[in-house]
């Protein structure tokens, strides 16, 4: 960054750490690490500008910086070549949040069907804002804006590239392409849930074969594990196998029986929640990323693969990310860079707002602490911790998780280590985000000079 705070060009850690050395820059931030120069402003600065390309998903979404420049072959033709600066991966908590929320609901079922104290519930015919998100699907689009706008803060963004694919929900559930009226009749086209599964399971039990016995529907996923009422995750189950197996994954129920399992795991497809939640949320981060004030552009999920594909890459998130918009290869263009090392984002949340621990029931087991800084140190804070003596001796960098006896929890690659806040020095302040970094090889690289 300039003296003034206004971004500039990404440069080589061998540059940046030769600006520190000689004194012509500053630290301004750790993770993503940003330099300040003290002797150069944006007016006397040639900045090109960059280009910010993403690669949403439900569990994760990469996110890459790269300069595009244009280059003349040796018969007068002009192609484009991409450069790979900075690669992040960010890594949602949607499912966290969302069975964090259902099992709040169940503590508040359980407290009203026991005739205890509770809150009452609320209609369901509630009306909810234009836009309304469930808050697993929202954090999705908030967090995703979140990093982006960081990247916006600290490099010269000039245009955001974003994959949006919409998906066939319909014809994924039926595992075959659909026509005309075969979108209007689902599976159970005429037939009622139970009347299907005898149907198909010819009166048996699917775990043990039992025939001439009461027999329940049972999920193969199980409810508590997040599966679902699809009729592709429900079998028909004896009232022994039905309570031997209780909320086991079919996995581990069946182990012992890979015949029947295979027989089993055959009618079961994928499940749809991840592209539900694609399809829920792709038009509000359009919409959120806009607010930037960059020309938003989006491209279709088959044009990057198809450019990952000829380029010769492997797939990952942040890979896939450097491959979003247009590229045509038959004219030259190609991806001369990929960064060696992928910072990874993972949302950690901000901690809970709830005043006491629940019990398994959902009431109230332990008092929480209505202060979250202790010894000046809040959980999440990314710290240097420096251990004279003992097992741990050394010098340490991670994540602290405070306690307010001042003997606070250090999370370290060796694991977690326990120091007393009198050996720690800050670092960063936590934002809400633990910060690691991981290798994007497995392949060779397609480096090459460019002039």
């Amino acid at each position: 960054m300039s003296k003034d705070g206004r971004p500039l060009m990404p440069c080589h850690p061998a540059r940046a750490r030769e600006l520190l050395s000689r004194g012509r820059a500053v630290v301004a931030r750790q993770v993503p690490f940003v330099i300040r120069l003290k002797d150069r402003t944006l007016a006397a600065s040639e900045v090109d500008g960059v280009h910010l390309r993403i690669d949403p998903g439900s569990k994760g979404t990469g996110l890459a910086l790269m300069d595009q420049k244009p280059e003349t072959g040796g018969q007068g033709g002009t192609f484009t070549v991409r450069r790979g600066l900075i690669s992040v991966e960010l890594r949602h908590r949607g499912e966290q949040i969302r069975l964090c929320m259902r099992q709040r609901a169940g503590y508040r079922h359980r407290r009203r069907s026991a005739d205890r104290r509770y809150r009452a519930p609320r209609p369901d015919n509630r009306s909810r804002p234009a836009g309304w998100l469930p808050p697993s699907l929202r954090h999705r689009v908030d967090t995703t804006y979140a990093v982006a706008a960081r990247l916006c803060r600290y490099a010269p963004v000039t245009e955001i590239h974003v994959e949006s694919t919409a998906f066939d929900v319909h014809s994924m559930s039926a595992g075959r392409p659909l026509t005309d009226v075969e979108y209007q009749q689902g599976t159970l086209a005429g037939l009622e849930v139970r009347a299907y599964l005898h149907s198909r399971w010819k009166n048996a039990c699917a775990y043990c074969g039992a025939t001439g016995v009461p027999l329940n529907v049972e999920h193969l996923s199980p409810r508590s594990r997040g599966g679902s009422d699809r009729i592709s995750n429900l079998v028909l189950a004896c009232v022994p196998c039905n309570r031997a197996k209780g909320a086991l994954p079919v996995q581990i129920f069946l182990a012992d029986r890979p015949d029947r399992l295979a027989r089993i795991l055959r009618q079961a497809r994928t499940p749809l929640n991840d592209a539900a939640a694609m399809n829920a949320t792709r038009w509000r981060l359009m919409e959120s990323l806009r607010t930037l004030g960059r020309p938003v552009h989006t491209w279709s999920g088959a044009r990057t693969q198809w450019n990952r594909e000829t380029a010769g890459l492997h797939k990952t998130h942040t890979v896939d990310a450097l491959c979003v918009g247009g590229m045509e290869p038959e004219r030259g263009d190609v991806i001369v860079r990929l960064p060696d090392r992928v910072l990874v984002v993972k949302a950690t949340g901000r901690g809970s707002y709830a005043r006491t621990t629940p019990d398994r029931f959902g009431f109230p087991r332990l008092r929480r602490a209505r202060v979250k800084r202790h010894f000046g140190y809040s959980t999440g804070d990314l710290v240097r911790a420096v251990v004279p003596a003992g097992k741990w001796a050394g010098a340490w960098t991670g994540r602290v998780s405070v306690r307010a006896t001042g003997r606070h929890s250090l999370t370290t690659p060796e694991g977690r280590i326990d120091v007393s806040y009198r050996s720690l020095r800050l670092v960063q302040r936590g934002d809400g985000y633990g910060y690691d970094f991981r290798l994007e090889g497995g392949w060779p690289s397609p480096s090459r000079k460019t002039g």
